[in-house]
């Protein structure tokens, strides 16, 4: 969960240097893609930090996306991981094999690219995930590190939502 939620554009370019860094790590597990965006300040609007946020993601080489990726959940490599992401599942929750089965697949994908899988979930399943875990398996080391970076994407222009809120913000900020 974001500590900052909802805060709107205009209160997030009037933040201090330093909270909004926080804010925007809270988001993209990063300090200086955070402190990047927090230099860019004022946006116009939700599009162009969401632009610029993308193009300082993909401006990154791979040692700063692995830095990223070492602050996402490891599937199956702590009590309820894989669970807490497909709660909504009744599939899943009635289905332990293909949870064995996700972990296994996710320790194949940390073996073969030297990081572990990363995918914006949304409302997806566990079986899903698996699907997509399957097909990218079949990537070379190269093409997978452009999926993992439009998935990082992904995730998050989601969390920035989620800090800014609606245009304007919520009225209890």
């Amino acid at each position: 969960m974001l500590m900052h939620q909802g805060i709107g554009l205009d209160a997030f370019n009037a933040m201090r240097t330093p909270r909004a860094v926080h804010a925007l790590y809270e988001c993209c597990y990063s300090v200086p893609l955070g402190a990047d965006l927090a230099r860019g300040r004022p946006y116009a609007d939700h599009d162009q930090l969401f632009r610029r946020a993308d193009d300082l993601l993909f401006s990154l080489g791979d040692a700063s996306i692995d830095a990223i990726l070492q602050a996402y959940p490891q599937l199956g490599r702590r009590p309820g991981s894989v669970r807490s992401q497909f709660e909504q599942c009744a599939v899943c929750d009635r289905d332990p094999a293909l949870m064995t089965t996700l972990r296994a697949h996710a320790a194949t994908y940390r073996d073969q690219f030297g990081f572990d899988f990363v995918m914006y979930v949304g409302d997806m399943c566990a079986d899903d995930v698996l699907t997509a875990m399957a097909d990218r398996l079949h990537h070379d080391n190269e093409t997978e590190r452009k999926v993992v970076r439009n998935e990082l994407a992904r995730i998050n222009r989601t969390r920035l939502e989620r800090m800014l809120g609606p245009e304007g913000g919520y009225q209890n900020w």
